[in-house]
């Protein structure tokens, strides 16, 4: 008999606050058929995972390992994958099963994405490990959800954030007229608008500025991460045409109800994009999506800050800090 192999991995033993999640040694996962299994190097932190750890996932099996995307180095190839080589450099979204607070992670070989081996330093690993997740969600936001066409207004809350940061720069690559953003507090104004926004306000009052600005005709799409009396009040500051796409609920606020025959009259639309069940339902889109994306942060054509790397075992204070909402960019934790 085999011994088993361990690795250190973080663990959501109970729904909690971030002292809850636990370091512990686990079995080394197997990858199925048509899975790889990586050695990772970094993992991104995201809102996502905060939410499966304070039960904003109920069904959410346990103890879990939570972290939706990683880089780093193939460990082993499922039976069914040709794609891959051993030892090669690779992010990956392990958003279907989780899983990335660990040393090994197993995803769908359809969700992970070659990285240049030439070009591949510990810098390029942890923008490669902070980006998958949030530069497809920015990508397939735009380009398949809003459906953005040249000119448009795009505003966006939440500028400052790990998703916000891109979101901003991929609508004006993608052809957006004027980028708008909003923040939370006084000391993201700058960070925000050096991201390349035209505007940004806080978020107190920020209507009012908005249709100043745009001479009162609003915003064609609005991406709100937040939730909430932001919500409601996006719906107002849509043109006719305009498209409101939700993304999350990081205010934690009710959910707001919307009437269709509100939306009928006014020419407006709501949308919902979640990457979890997108990368589920179409991997094959994820991957393209965040492949594409991922090629624009490496050539320096968007700007990915990584503005915090932590050590694998301080996981709960790379929670905290998000909750307080202390951070700009985006988190990472060093695995290895």
């Amino acid at each position: 008999m085999h011994a088993v192999q361990t690795m250190r991995a973080i663990v959501i033993p109970a729904f909690g606050e971030a002292d809850v999640l636990s370091l512990r040694e686990v079995p080394v996962p197997e990858p199925g058929p048509r899975e790889i299994a990586i050695d990772v190097a970094y993992a991104g932190v995201n809102y996502a995972e905060v939410l499966f750890r304070s039960g904003g996932v109920p069904e959410l099996p346990l103890p879990f390992v939570p972290g939706i995307e990683v880089s780093g180095t193939v460990r082993a190839l499922g039976a069914e994958v040709t794609a891959f080589e051993i030892g090669q450099p690779v992010a990956a979204l392990s958003i279907v099963g989780g899983g990335g607070y660990a040393e090994v992670v197993t995803v769908p070989a359809e969700l992970a994405f070659p990285l240049e081996p030439d070009r591949i330093t510990e810098e390029a690993f942890a923008i490669a490990a902070a980006s998958p997740s949030n530069l497809a969600t920015a990508y397939l936001i735009l380009r398949e959800v809003a459906r953005i066409r040249p000119g448009e207004t795009v505003l966006v809350h939440a500028a400052a954030g790990g998703v916000g940061s891109l979101i901003g720069q991929m609508a004006r690559r993608l052809g957006a007229g004027r980028v708008i953003g909003t923040v939370g507090s006084p000391d993201k104004v700058a960070y925000a608008k050096g991201l390349g926004y035209d505007a940004v306000f806080l978020r107190d009052g920020y209507a009012e500025a908005v249709m100043e600005l745009t001479a009162g005709e609003g915003a064609d799409i609005v991406v709100d991460p937040v939730g909430g009396a932001l919500r409601e009040e996006a719906l107002r500051l849509l043109k006719p045409l305009g498209r409101l796409v939700a993304m999350g609920n990081a205010g934690g606020a009710a959910d707001v109800r919307q009437s269709v025959n509100e939306l009928w009259f006014a020419s407006k639309a709501v949308l919902g994009f979640n990457l979890q069940q997108l990368s589920g339902y179409a991997p094959r889109l994820v991957a393209e999506a965040a492949t594409t994306a991922l090629a624009m942060a490496l050539r320096g054509e968007i700007r990915v800050d990584v503005t915090g790397v932590l050590p694998l075992r301080e996981a709960a204070e790379a929670h905290r800090r998000i909750e307080a909402r202390r951070t700009t960019g985006k988190l990472a934790l060093k695995v290895r």
